[in-house]
C-alpha cells in the first residue's frame, strides 16, 4: 500500500528542515519505506477534505489504505513501531525510546514554539523583549537538563532510535537562537543526527519543494 504524506507546499521555514513533516520524511528514511507527497496550500489545509483527515487544519497527516494519522508524533511513533530500524528489539530499551519522544514532544518542544510565537507573532508587543528573556531561561533550563542527562552519550539511551529523531528534529527548531551554543554536547548530539544519510535524504526532499516554489 502506498504511504501518503501531507505536506506545506509553500513551507514558512524556507527548506530549513524545521517543519514537522521532516521528522515523519526522515523517520520513512530510516524505516527504508517508499512514500508520497501530496502538497497542500494554506487555503488547502483549512478546507473540508483536508479537515477530514486533520481536524486542526495543519500538516502532516499520513495515509496507508484504511489507515489515516494526524500527529507528527503519533505518526513517528506508528512507523517506528510497525517496521524496523527505529526501535530496540528489546521491550524494556524500547519503552525507553518511546518514552523520549514524548520527552521530546512535550517537554522540550512546546517552550521552542513558545519562543518563536513570541518572536514572529507578538514581536510587535511592548512586553515582547521581556517575555523572550524569560522564555529564554525557561529553554536553558531544558537544554542544561537535557545536556545532563546526555553527557558524553552518542545517543540518549544506546542506539539511535526514535527517540533521538524526535530530540534532533525539536532542538533543531532552536537552531540561530544563539542557546544552543552554551551545551557542546547538544550540539553535537544534533550535528550526528544530521549526518545520518536518512536525515540527508529527507531534508533534501524537503528542501527540494521549496527550490521548485522559488524557482518558478
Amino acid at each position: 500500500m502506498t504511504i501518503t504524506l501531507t505536506a506545506f507546499e509553500n513551507s514558512p521555514d524556507r527548506g530549513r528542515g524545521l517543519a514537522r513533516d521532516m521528522r515523519v520524511r526522515w523517520a520513512l528514511e530510516e524505516a527504508g519505506l517508499a512514500y508520497e507527497v501530496r502538497l497542500l496550500s494554506f487555503r488547502a489545509m483549512k478546507e473540508p477534505a483536508h479537515l477530514a483527515l486533520q481536524p486542526f487544519g495543519q500538516i502532516p497527516t499520513y495515509e496507508e489504505g484504511d489507515l489515516s494519522l494526524f500527529e507528527s508524533g503519533a505518526i513517528v511513533l506508528h512507523i517506528a513501531q510497525n517496521h524496523a530500524g527505529l526501535l530496540p528489539d528489546d521491550a524494556t530499551a524500547r519503552a525507553r525510546a518511546i518514552m523520549w519522544i514524548f520527552a521530546a514532544l512535550t517537554t522540550m518542544e512546546p517552550v521552542i514554539v513558545e519562543r518563536e510565537t513570541a518572536r514572529y507573532a507578538e514581536g510587535d508587543k511592548s512586553w515582547t523583549e521581556a517575555r523572550l528573556a524569560l522564555i529564554d531561561d525557561r529553554i536553558r533550563t531544558r537544554l542544561g537538563e537535557l545536556s545532563t542527562r546526555l553527557g558524553n552519550g552518542e545517543w540518549l539511551d544506546g542506539a539511535f532510535s526514535a527517540g533521538d529523531l524526535a530530540m534532533v528534529s525539536v532542538l533543531l527548531r532552536a537552531s540561530g537562537s544563539g542557546l544552543m551554543e552554551a551545551y557542546p554536547n547538544l550540539a553535537a548530539y544534533v550535528a550526528r543526527g544530521q549526518a545520518r544519510p536518512a536525515y540527508k535524504r529527507a531534508f533534501e526532499a524537503q528542501r527540494a519543494v521549496f527550490l521548485a516554489r522559488s524557482a518558478r
